[in-house]
Formats: structure tokens, C-alpha cells, sequence
């Protein structure tokens, strides 16, 4: 299963770019949500880690960390441009490194489909020494989505319709990278909770704890059962993640 890990960039006390009445903080976490919920619903075998799902303040290191300690396969961190440019951009390390000539064979199926899905200008691929990139230590592209303080370029990242073309060229290209299969199951799945109350969380990690959910609860699930550190999860709809022990919740399709 390909562990792809999305990092919405900046968030919490750092907004990044700002104009044009937005932050690029709130914007890079919609199109990383989007992109979440695309590569859960339409595509098989992958498993999916967000650095943040709200609106959370993380170090670089942090986000690195995450990602290492999981050990995704790719790692993908959303940004928005700002500077006078318009049209939409990529990076990979720029250093010397070993698989230099693979992540970058990734980054192309990326970059394009993500060109192709949202019809912007294309400024290129290009390397440079980010943060996200360098300390990664699985493959990385880093995308700027277009440019917040060009009026036109701002003026379709406030369109929803236009994120989530974002968000799936994202998603293709990703699906293009790694193989990723389209979702064959029509059914609706679910999770239903057995006991009193039990923790979701914000992330696949048993101690990122998001809120309490009660018995007879009944969640969609988006991400069928998978592993995580001596245990199983599904994601559900919301973006939350539930455990998948039987001894607490009931998995039931119709």
C-alpha cells in the first residue's frame, strides 16, 4: 500500500501569503482536504497522513517528522505563490542525492496533471533547497498553486469548483505516479460504535485524539481498514479516524 502524506502548508500563527482578501493557510488546508477525500473516494491502495487537518500551528521539523516517522512513500506539500507571478510552479530538492532522478520523475506526472486539471500557466519544474524537500526522507514535490497577491489567480483560488480542479489534478497525478487504481466498490460503507464513548483522531496516529463519539454513532467510511502502530483505522467521512478493532466498532457495507 502506497502511504502518501499531503502537508497543507503554513497554518495556526504563521498565514503565509497574504492577498486579495486570503491567507494562503486557510487555502493550501481546503485544497489538502479535497485532495485527501478525492484519492479516498475515487482511488485504491494507498493510505493517506495529512501534517494538519485544522487550522494548527507545526514547525517544518515537525512536518518532516511526521512524515519520516510514518515512512511515507511520497510526500506532497501544498503552497500558494505570491511575488508578482501568475500560473502555477513545482519544486524537488535541489541537491545531490540518491533516487534525484525518480523523485523527479514523479514530480513530472504531478506537475502536469495538475496543469492539465486547472488549465494554469505553467511556470515550469524547478529544484530548489526547501525545507519539506531536503529533510524528507522518501520523494517530495512541493507545489505553489498559483499566486494570492495576482488579482486573477486569486480571483479562482476563492472559487470552490476551482480548488477542488486543484486538488484533483493533485490526485491524478498521484494515481498517475504510483498506479493507484480507481475505486471499484459502489457500496456504501460504515462504521457504527459499540461501546459508551470512544476516541476519533485527527490523524492515523493514536495519540493525535480529535473528539468523543458515543454508542449507535454511525460514520461513513471513506478509507477501508488499515494498519497503524500494532492496530487498524478506517478514515470516515469527515476526515476523522476511527479505530477498526471489532471489539468497539461494527464495519458494514449496504
Amino acid at each position: 500500500m502506497t502511504k502518501l502524506f499531503i502537508d497543507a502548508g503554513h497554518g495556526g500563527s504563521d498565514p503565509g501569503a497574504v492577498g486579495n482578501g486570503l491567507q494562503e493557510k486557510n487555502v493550501t488546508l481546503a485544497i489538502a482536504l479535497k485532495l485527501r477525500d478525492i484519492l479516498n473516494s475515487d482511488y485504491e491502495g494507498h493510505s493517506v497522513m495529512l501534517s494538519r487537518t485544522t487550522d494548527q500551528t507545526l514547525s517544518l521539523d515537525q512536518r518532516t517528522a511526521m512524515a519520516n516517522s510514518w515512512g511515507a512513500d511520497y510526500l506532497v506539500s501544498v503552497h500558494i505563490n505570491a511575488g508578482g507571478g501568475t500560473g502555477f510552479e513545482s519544486y524537488t530538492f535541489n541537491g545531490n542525492y540518491e533516487g534525484k532522478e525518480e523523485t523527479n520523475r514523479l514530480r513530472r506526472l504531478v506537475h502536469h496533471a495538475i496543469v492539465a486539471e486547472t488549465d494554469f500557466r505553467d511556470r515550469g519544474i524547478k529544484e530548489a533547497n526547501f525545507h519539506m524537500l531536503r529533510e524528507s526522507a522518501m520523494p517530495a514535490v512541493l507545489t505553489e498553486n498559483g499566486f494570492i497577491d495576482n488579482t486573477s489567480d486569486a480571483a479562482a483560488l476563492k472559487s470552490d469548483t476551482f480548488l477542488t480542479a486543484i486538488a484533483r489534478g493533485h490526485a491524478v497525478g498521484l494515481a498517475n505516479a504510483f498506479g493507484l487504481v480507481e475505486s471499484t466498490n459502489d457500496n456504501e460503507k460504515f462504521v457504527e460504535v459499540l461501546v459508551d464513548s470512544l476516541w476519533t483522531y485527527h490523524t492515523a496516529n493514536w495519540g493525535d485524539k480529535a473528539v468523543v463519539v458515543n454508542q449507535g454513532d454511525v460514520f461513513t467510511v471513506i478509507q477501508d481498514r488499515f494498519p497503524v502502530d500494532g492496530g487498524y483505522m478506517y478514515q470516515i467521512k469527515s476526515g476523522l479516524y476511527i479505530t477498526a478493532n471489532p471489539s468497539y466498532v461494527r464495519y458494514y457495507t449496504r
